[in-house]
C-alpha cells in the first residue's frame, strides 16, 4: 500500500496522510487564520479545531461525513460538557467514534483533535 501525503506544517507532520482508503489527519489546535490561538474558551476553540479539521481533510478530498474516529485531548476535565456541546454541532448525524483524554498539551490551549476519515479512492 501507497501512502499519500497533503499539506505542510512547520513542524515535522504531514498534516493529512492518505494510506489507502484511509485518511489520517494530524492533531489540528485552535489556530485562526492569522496564525494566532483563538481566545474565547473550549467552546470556541473547539469550533476552531473543527474549521482546521475540516480545511485539512478537503486537502485529501474528504469531508467531516468521512470521518469514522477523531481522538481528543481536552487540558480540563471540566471543560468537557462545552467541548462536547460545540463538537456536536460538527457532527449532528451519525457520529464518528471518539475517545476523549485529559491532557496537559503541547502549547497553551484547551483542546487538541486528531480524526481518521475513510473514503474509497
Amino acid at each position: 500500500m501507497s501512502k499519500q501525503c497533503f499539506g505542510t506544517a512547520s513542524v515535522p507532520l504531514s498534516p493529512a496522510v492518505r494510506a489507502g482508503d484511509y485518511v489520517f489527519v494530524s492533531g489540528q489546535v485552535p489556530v485562526g487564520p492569522d496564525g494566532k490561538i483563538v481566545s474565547g474558551g473550549v467552546g470556541a476553540q473547539t469550533h476552531a479545531v473543527m474549521a482546521n479539521v475540516k480545511a485539512t481533510l478537503e486537502l485529501a478530498g474528504c469531508t467531516l461525513e468521512d470521518v469514522v474516529k477523531t481522538t481528543v485531548w481536552l487540558r480540563d476535565r471540566d471543560d468537557f460538557a462545552e467541548f462536547n456541546a460545540a463538537y456536536a454541532e460538527h457532527f449532528p448525524v451519525d457520529p464518528p467514534a471518539r475517545s476523549t483524554a485529559e491532557s496537559r498539551l503541547m502549547i497553551d490551549i484547551a483542546v487538541e483533535i486528531e480524526a481518521m476519515a475513510y473514503k474509497p479512492v
